[in-house]
């Protein structure tokens, strides 16, 4: 008979040989692969977090700060979550968040100086205002994440008695402006009412002061930081530094989701034009989908994709996508490619991985181009070409 020995070296291989199929069925689990116009892509899940993540930043190469709408801020070590370890943890110091509705954290993009930059809901008047604000994030002699000095830079005039359409995302040009979306705050006459910040793209400086050649300081029927205004929902918003242009993308009323190259001083026309519907019939909304003196998009989505993100890609990984722009979309559940050509215009779209069956909505980048996107499952994913 076997001795013992034998009984013990084969429960070991069969042991190895259990373990290698449960992290093969894992790994099949964790990773998918799709075919796109360019390339083979394989995106792997990276952890779930404990909520609905509505944005990125980068704190170093291998760290993630990502806001949850209901009202906290994570940090996300991405070496943990290749080692299968706890890899998120809290970070403190957030002031009182409106987390109602659609309101909440909402963006955070790291400023071309340093501090971090976040929109937010601020509670006011029993209701919620979208606000602007500014803080240091470092790591400290432990490896804690700590928030230091936050700074409120704007509490706009945008309260309303919805929870809707809050915006909000954030961009940077090369003068270090700062420009941030808000929405209409489902109040349509906000729209074409210039005198609060509701329906507009504002641009500030890193301090939070109003640029002195901003397009309307000279006009008293027009708030000082209001950048463009006609504004439904834009809820991405990406700064293409190659041809200096700052682009936005909105959600349009059951169809007529919008993209729009911004203006300065242009009224993108919400809610006289519209190429979408009433909710409540098969009613055009707005008096025309174009009129005189409005900006028209430049892309139009029907049905709605509900855009949740906006991306311009400049990354070493996907070389054949660089300088197209990248949108999460809700409603479809996709990762939606805007195809740009030579000279930085939309030409065409495709979409990625619509059989994950994810609202996909915050999208970032690493130093080599990976591209990273959250999914309201809370879901935390990373795309490779294969």
């Amino acid at each position: 008979m076997p001795n013992s020995s034998v009984f013990s070296q084969l429960f070991k291989v069969m042991l190895c040989l259990l373990w290698a199929v449960t992290w093969c069925v894992s790994a099949a689990q964790k990773l998918q692969l799709q075919a796109s116009k360019d390339y083979i892509l394989q995106v792997e899940k990276l952890v779930q977090l404990p909520g609905t993540p509505w944005a990125m930043a980068w704190l170093n190469s291998s760290t993630l700060l990502v806001t949850l709408r209901h009202g906290e801020l994570l940090s996300v070590d991405l070496t943990k979550t290749q080692a299968g370890q706890q890899a998120w943890q809290k970070i403190s110091g957030l002031p009182a968040i409106w987390a109602q509705g659609q309101g909440g954290l909402l963006d955070v993009v790291k400023g071309p100086d340093g501090w971090f930059y976040f929109t937010y809901s601020k509670p006011k008047n029993n209701s919620g205002v979208t606000s602007l604000a500014k803080a240091n994030i470092v790591i400290n002699d432990f490896g804690q994440v700590q928030m230091i000095n936050w700074q409120d830079l704007l509490v706009t005039d945008s309260v309303s008695a919805t929870n809707r359409h809050y915006g909000s995302r954030i961009a940077f040009d090369p003068q270090q402006h700062i420009y941030f979306s808000i929405g209409d705050r489902g109040n349509r006459d906000n729209g074409q009412n210039t005198l609060n910040h509701a329906a507009t793209i504002l641009r500030l400086n890193l301090d939070g002061s109003v640029p002195s050649n901003n397009p309307f300081v000279a006009n008293s029927k027009v708030d000082d930081a209001i950048y463009s205004y006609g504004h439904r929902n834009p809820q991405g918003l990406a700064f293409d530094r190659k041809f200096n242009r700052l682009w936005a993308i909105e959600h349009g009323p059951r169809g007529g989701d919008e993209l729009n190259l911004i203006e300065a001083g242009g009224n993108y026309g919400w809610p006289l034009t519209s190429h979408g519907q009433e909710y409540w019939g098969p009613l055009k909304v707005g008096e025309a989908e174009t009129l005189a003196g409005i900006n028209s998009p430049l892309k139009v989505y029907i049905p709605s994709i509900a855009p949740g993100s906006l991306l311009s890609y400049t990354g070493a990984a996907f070389p054949a996508w660089q300088g197209d722009l990248f949108s999460g979309a809700l409603k479809l559940q996709h990762l939606n490619r805007i195809i740009m050509n030579q000279q930085g215009m939309p030409v065409g779209e495709e979409r990625l991985f619509e059989d994950l069956g994810e609202r996909i909505r915050a999208l970032t980048a690493d130093p080599q181009g990976y591209l990273y996107f959250t999914a309201d499952s809370g879901n935390l994913y990373k795309i490779n070409p294969k």
